[in-house]
This record gives structure tokens, sequence and C-alpha cells, in this order.
């Protein structure tokens, strides 16, 4: 039997050194990883031309190869992602991660297996919740108003409060956290692909459970693609 592939795919550049080690800890070793960018080989000019917000539209940020942070238009990076998943579709890819915690449209995949982390992690964050008020760290102070409908599966709305994973200090983050927990929060979610083990090491000082994002989507990737 040939060796089952992951393909990965990010909004920005790949690969994403920071997500990589998650994957790596939930995926069994004998799956191929394949690791694609929407972003990939585009000058900070051409990302700007591209994929830069008009004012008062939803932005997602991601990492580049640089390792700095770019903001881009959701509206236009979903042809972006659209695109770049038909080619890894293309390549042979089982099951293809996408790596963005954002809400994407209409996504499909002719023959992988598209894996969407706004699928999993709000309905598993209420069924955990339930009737627990849940607080959700996002990247941008305005993902509190654009990305918050993804949570109607929570029993009782959520909670938000913003540190970048790309330029927050483990200080701001653990500052959002006890914000969170001081207005209710029972437990706290990392709401980007981009926040890591580092960041929930931060927030340990809170005592509250702590979400991570891509160690939830690679524990299921790993559950589908088996031992």
């Amino acid at each position: 039997m040939a060796p089952k592939v992951l393909g990965t795919l990010t909004i920005g550049q790949a690969p994403r050194p920071d997500v990589v080690p998650s994957i790596d800890a939930y995926v069994p070793p004998n799956v191929t990883r394949v690791h694609r960018g929407v972003l990939d080989g585009l000058s900070r000019a051409e990302i700007d031309a591209r994929y830069r917000p008009a004012p008062g539209e939803a932005v997602l940020i991601t990492r580049l190869q640089d390792g700095g942070a770019v903001e881009l238009s959701s509206r236009k990076m979903r042809e972006g992602v659209q695109d770049a998943l038909d080619r890894l579709d293309g390549e042979g890819c089982d099951v293809i991660l996408l790596l963005c915690t954002g809400t994407f449209t209409g996504l499909e995949c002719r023959r992988a297996w598209l894996i969407e982390p706004d699928w999993i992690i709000p309905p598993l964050a209420a069924a955990l919740l339930q009737q627990r008020q849940l607080g959700v760290i996002v990247p941008l102070a305005s993902q509190m108003h654009s990305e918050s409908g993804k949570w109607r599966a929570l029993a009782r709305a959520p909670i938000f409060a913003a540190a970048s994973p790309y330029a927050a200090s483990p200080e701001e983050v653990l500052g959002a956290g006890r914000e969170l927990q001081r207005r209710g929060a029972a437990a706290l979610l990392l709401d980007c692909i981009g926040f890591t083990e580092r960041h929930r090491s931060a927030l340990a000082a809170t005592g509250l459970p702590v979400i991570l994002s891509n160690a939830v989507v690679a524990k299921a990737v790993g559950e589908l693609l088996g031992p």
C-alpha cells in the first residue's frame, strides 16, 4: 500500500515552523507531508497588491517565511485558498489540512479529504464547555466581531481578548488570558493556527484549561490518518 499523503495549506508561506511540530506530534510518521502556502513565492508588494484588506472588511493574519506577519483580506483570500487546494488535490493528497481558523464558504476538493478547523473547533468547544463561559483569544481586535459568527454552537456567547501570536510577548498573551479570567472565563481558546505550545505555556499561570487550535486539528487529522 502506498503511503498516505497529507497536504497542509497555510494562507501565508510554507513551511510553517511554528505549526509543523504539532502536526509531527500527532500525525503518524509514515504519512508523507506536502506543505504549501497561498503566498508562496510572492513578495510583500505582490501580497499587498493581491490581498490588501479594504477599510472595514474582515481581516486575517498569517506568517511569512521571514518570520514577519501580514494582514490579509478574508474575502480576497478565499479564491487564493481554493486555487491552492485545487493544486494540492491534483498532486494526489489524500487529506488536506487548512492551516487557518478563519471561516471560508464553499471550499471543496474533488478527491482529497478537506479538513477545515472552523468545522472542528467551535463544536468541540461547545461540547467541552457546555454551560460554562469560554474566553477566546484572537490575533486582531477586529476579529472579535468578524469571526464571532462561527461560535453559534456555544450555549453561551464567548468573550474575547486580542493578542497576536506573531508579535505579542508571553506576558501580553498572559495578560489577555487574565483579562478573560477576570470576566468569568472558565476555559481559554487560542483562536489562530499561529498560537503554539509556547503560548499555551504562557497561559498556564491562569490555572484555566487552554484549548490550542493547532493541536486540536493535528490530533483530529492524526485520528483520520490512522496509526
